[in-house]
């Protein structure tokens, strides 16, 4: 699936506005906006960084990853490092799920990964409504 075909997506889940930017008015006249959390293998990186802005422009408080452990840094250049900062990460995210009102699973080709699955199910554990960027086949059946 093309970059354009995938953005083509979002905006026909999110409902584009009239300006061009995706709104979602409901969220708007809340207290406050409503608390979106992605989700999504890092694979997906560029992906995961544009959903962030079509949410953001849709007046929502984003709560994404903020580490890709698939690039080269410092902080993980260690394996051992890296083993122990991975399941900090995977019990951080999981905090933000627990602050999040819904996840959106960026899933570009339906591909949904171990770690996002099992993020999946938390988040249908805690009642949180959940978006797919794309058709999931398993998503289909629950």
């Amino acid at each position: 699936m093309s970059a354009r075909e995938f953005w083509k997506t979002v905006r026909r889940i999110t409902a584009s506005g009239g300006d061009g930017y995706v709104r979602d008015l409901e969220a708007l006249r809340q207290p406050r906006p409503k608390v979106v959390v992605l989700c999504g293998s890092t694979r997906y990186w560029e992906q995961l960084h544009e959903a962030n802005l079509y949410e953001t422009a849709a007046g929502r408080i984003v709560l994404a990853p903020g580490c890709n452990l698939k690039e080269p840094h410092p902080l993980w250049a260690d394996p051992a490092q890296a083993d122990r900062l991975k399941q900090v990460l995977n019990d951080l995210h999981l905090r933000k799920i627990d602050l999040a009102d819904e996840i959106l699973v960026v899933n570009p080709g339906g591909y949904i990964g171990d770690s996002t699955r099992s993020e999946i199910d938390y988040a249908r554990k805690l009642g949180k409504p959940i978006r797919y960027t794309h058709p999931a086949p398993e998503a289909a059946g629950r």
